[in-house]
């Protein structure tokens, strides 16, 4: 991996940064580029230390969605070649949303299309710049959300707030995402970098496989019945207090210390 690469990615004691290294064209997302983003997000996937991942864009924008120009340099044959980056768009946003680690997204600036917009959604957590702006976009320019959006956007915000959002494509301040419960924490933006790092860090310090649990229930809950996820909250719990994290949890609050979690 080169500074030249489309998406960065490293690891340092149990955080993952995974970042859209595209700042001259605002992150905007071609087929390479994505291709790049779902192999960052698989190598978290075979990489047991990781406690947490951090998602961000450098320069002006986290991402300004589609790369149009490489789209319309396809011509005719543009129909393919989206086929094969929302391919690999939509396995980048799966393997998100399946890690096991949270994930937290760092927005500055435009996170537009499916793929700003989309990996917002996809991610576990987010915090903005307050000068951040969100957009859906998708049927502005006769197109349809993509990205898992359709589902995710709804799960956040309800069916009404999403089909509204969907059909006018309003640009959200980071506030009024922050409202809406798209965004989880606003802060000004010089401070974005030093925050996100630190919330990550945060995260990446807990039980991993209370928070993997915690992500899993959130997750299957939805859509789910109410006796069918007691049940599996009861079975996660009970899988849980065998761990050492659990009783390295309880003997920190008895002994009014700050635990130290080594992920069994």
């Amino acid at each position: 991996m080169t500074a030249d690469d489309p998406v960065l990615f490293s690891v340092e004691r149990g955080l993952a940064r995974i970042t859209l290294n595209r700042a001259g064209a605002s992150n905007a997302m071609n087929a390479e580029f994505l291709e790049a983003l779902c192999r960052a997000i698989m190598a978290c996937h075979g990489e047991p230390g990781i406690r947490a991942v951090l998602l961000t864009g450098r320069g002006k924008n986290f991402c300004a969605g589609g790369d149009i120009h490489a789209f319309a340099a396809r011509g005719e044959h543009m129909p393919d070649y989206i086929r094969v980056a929302t391919a690999w768009l939509q396995n980048a946003v799966t393997g998100l949303m399946r890690l096991e680690a949270p994930v937290i997204a760092s927005v500055q600036g435009f996170a537009a299309g499916g793929g700003g917009f989309g990996l917002v959604c996809a991610a576990d957590l987010v915090i903005a710049a307050d000068s951040a702006k969100f957009l859906a976009g998708a049927t502005r320019v006769g197109m349809a959300p993509d990205a898992g959006v359709s589902v995710t956007l709804p799960r956040l915000v309800g069916l009404r707030r999403a089909t509204e959002i969907l059909l006018t494509n309003p640009v959200l301040t980071a506030q009024d995402a922050r409202d809406l419960g798209i965004v989880n924490r606003v802060v000004p933006e010089a401070q974005l970098e030093q925050a996100s790092l630190e919330w990550a860090r945060e995260i990446a310090s807990g039980a991993p496989k209370a928070l993997a649990a915690t992500k899993r229930l959130l997750t299957s809950g939805i859509g789910s019945s109410i006796d069918s996820c007691l049940s599996e909250e009861a079975r996660t719990v009970s899988e849980l207090s065998g761990t050492a994290d659990a009783r390295e949890g309880l003997a920190a609050v008895i002994e009014r210390r700050a635990p130290t979690f080594v992920g069994r």
